[in-house]
Parts: structure tokens; sequence; C-alpha cells
């Protein structure tokens, strides 16, 4: 059983959507018809205003279609925030059909007047590949403006781009940079980037203080990543003295929203009684959690729970199908388990030939000499059969593996 700590996770989410509301300017007018009278005199601003209240539906009723009408008016004069609104407008279908060429192009126009939101936009539609053709590099030039104007969303994706190399040479330091920008405006993405960064030593000399100092921000902003992350140096002492319950404590949070790493790690804290009551039955039902998010280590786990009937009622036919998932993810242990059930027909039909595919497998797939040598010595075992069996357990292993464990069955 797995009960060791698993590596912190150390992926950095996607660019994510920035809001594109806005608020209306002020306006003297008193009325609607007020404000109607400017606007059909040709003023922008207050065409503008016209349409921020139909879009919003704050002191007219609420109508996209004239909202679209009046901002394509004062965004036709070259007025920023209409330019800016009605492409928002062709971006989600609200007034105009759904179009994406419209928008990335009114978009680009509030953006080449310096507004910061559009600047962001114009990058993430060119990342994204909405409207124009994928392009990194425009995405990398459009997000540096923005980012440049202290946009939070920007500095993040930004930092995020030169972490992974894309549409610019990879740049740690400059990942770094930029997400210590946004970081220290509380963005709880960047502040848990910037835990992973120094973790690693990534842009930086590695760092575990420095660690979890952001992993510590960000999970106190509500980062699952962060907490289950600072859970796992508390539970290591990397960075801070080892604490078993605090770690127990940034686990369970991280757990209850879903984190399957957190989920997994709180049930190993469960199975093991560190910074908790040791109690398998909860580990089973956090190892439960994680296996249904299809987490190798969990199935595994739980796999030998049922097989053991720790935690659970035994059950073989469960174990089988645990151990089977965890399996077909590649997962060596799972593979040498699920062989041993066949080779002894517990949970499943005897099955010798596919006892020996699978131990054929765990053997290839083994990153850890003991498991290897273990699987080597199952398989050594069962390998006394006719050379047609041994012939159809190589041919069924090496189809499972070339389907990438879809075609096991």
């Amino acid at each position: 059983m797995r009960l060791g700590l698993v590596a912190l996770a150390l992926l950095m989410a996607a660019p994510t959507r920035f809001a594109l509301a806005q608020a209306p300017s002020p306006t003297a007018a008193s009325s609607v018809d007020d404000l109607r009278a400017a606007a059909e005199k040709g003023e922008a601003k207050a065409q503008f205003n016209l349409g921020v209240m139909y879009d919003s539906g704050k002191g007219a009723p609420q109508d996209f279609n004239e909202a679209a009408k009046w901002y394509l008016k004062a965004a036709q004069q070259g007025y920023a925030a209409a330019e800016y609104n009605l492409a928002g407008m062709y971006e989600d279908g609200r007034g105009v059909p759904l179009d994406y060429k419209e928008a990335v192009k009114w978009y680009t126009k509030a953006a080449e007047q310096g507004d910061a939101d559009a600047e962001f936009n114009v990058g993430l539609m060119y990342s994204q590949g909405e409207g124009v053709p994928r392009d990194y590099g425009e995405a990398v030039k459009w997000y540096t403006k923005a980012a440049e104007q202290g946009d939070t969303d920007a500095e993040y994706n930004l930092g995020l781009l030169y972490y992974q190399g894309q549409g610019v040479p990879q740049d740690y330091k400059e990942a770094l940079k930029w997400h210590t920008k946004a970081a220290e405006q509380g963005d709880a993405r960047s502040q848990y980037s910037l835990g992973l960064m120094y973790y690693q030593g990534q842009g930086a000399p590695q760092e575990y203080q420095e660690a979890v100092k952001w992993f510590t921000r960000a999970a106190l902003g509500g980062s699952a990543g962060a907490q289950n992350n600072l859970g796992g140096m508390y539970a290591n002492g990397q960075g801070v003295a080892q604490d078993f319950a605090e770690s127990a404590k940034w686990y369970t949070r991280a757990a209850e929203k879903g984190d399957g790493e957190a989920q997994f790690n709180l049930g190993t804290a469960y199975m093991t009684g560190r910074g908790v009551p040791q109690d398998p039955k909860e580990a089973a039902g956090w190892w439960t959690k994680a296996a249904e998010q299809g987490l190798a280590a969990a199935e595994y786990n739980l796999g030998l729970m049922y097989e053991q009937g720790q935690g659970v009622p035994q059950d073989n036919q469960a174990a089988v199908k645990w151990y089977s998932k965890a399996a077909e993810q590649g997962d060596a242990d799972a593979e040498d388990s699920l062989g041993g059930m066949y080779e002894e027909g517990r949970g499943v039909p005897r099955d010798i030939v596919r006892a020996h595919m699978w131990y054929s497998l765990a053997v290839a797939s083994a990153p850890k000499p003991d498991v290897r040598q273990g699987a080597a010595s199952d398989l050594a075992r069962v390998a006394a059969q006719t050379p047609q069996q041994v012939a159809q357990a190589q041919e069924m292993a090496r189809r499972c593996q070339q389907s990438k464990f879809k075609n096991c069955n």
C-alpha cells in the first residue's frame, strides 16, 4: 500500500478569461430621453452611456439590441469604452450574432487606444485562437502591454507563457518576475505559481521557506492546489518544522474542495494516524473520492483495502475493479496485484494467461527495482505454460501497451 506522500502538484493553471463588463461613465442627463437626445445629436459619450443603460437594464429596460446599436454608434467615433463593450457583445452573442472576428476587431481598436482590459482580451483571443489564428507571439505582445499597466490577469498569463516557452523562449526568471508582480497584487494563481517555482528552484535558487510563504498566501486565498502543497511541506518538514496536524489541516481544506491529490494525501494521513486519529474507514472514504477522480495511486490503495477488508468489507470483485482502473493507467503495483487475482481466481475466473499478461506489464512499467523484482518473480512462477499460452499472453500485453491500456480485456 502506498502510504508515502505523493509529490506536490506541480502544474500551473491555464489562463482564464477576464470579466468583460464596464461601469457606465458619469453623465449629467437626468433621464433616458435626455440621454437619447444627446446621443441622437452624435455625442459619443451619451451614445456609450445609453448603450450601458440598455445593456445593464439600469435606468432603462434591458435590451441588448438597443445596447449594441448605441455602442456601435459611439465605437464608430472611436470611443474606446464603446469599442470594448461592443467587442464583448460580439464575443457573447448579445444583441448581435456571435462573431469572434468582430470581437477581435473591436477589442483591438480599444486596445490600440491603450485600454488595458482590451489589451488583455486581444492577447487572450490570440492565445486561444478565437477569431484569429492562434499566435502565442501576438498574445505575449498584448499581454505585455496590459501587464505594463498593472493588469493582474495579464501579468499572470505572461508569467505562464514565459514559464512554458509559448510565444517566447522559455525564461523562468522572466516568468518569476511577472508572477511576482501579480502575486504582490494578491493574485492567488501567481502566488501558487511562485510557490512551485521556489520549491523547484526555477528562476531563483530553490528555497523552501519562500515556497511556504507563497503557498500560504495562495492557500489563504482559497487555492486548493496550494493548500495541498502546503500540507505536503508540513508533512515533509520542508521550509517549516514538521507538523502532521498542520499538514492534515491543509489537506482537509483542499480535499473538501475536491482536490484529488489532497484527498489521497488525507486518506494516507488517516491510514497512518499522522496528524489525525488512525482510521482505516476514513482513509478508504477519502481514497474513494480520489479514485473516483481517476487518481491511480488511490485506485490501487482502494483495491488493496477491498482485498484485505481494511476500512471496507472484504470484496474481491471490488478489489479487481479498482486494481483494473489503476492498471489501465500503467500502475505497476496494480498490474502486479491484478495478475495475482487472475492467477488465483479471486474476484475473477482463474486465467493463467491473463495473469501472465499483467505480470509482464508490471515488469515493463515498474519504476522501482523492488516492484520490478516482485513482478518478475510472479511472472517466473506462472511462466511454466505451453508455448502457445506464453505467446498469447505476450500478444495480449503488446496490444494492451499499444492501445495505451484501452484494449487490455
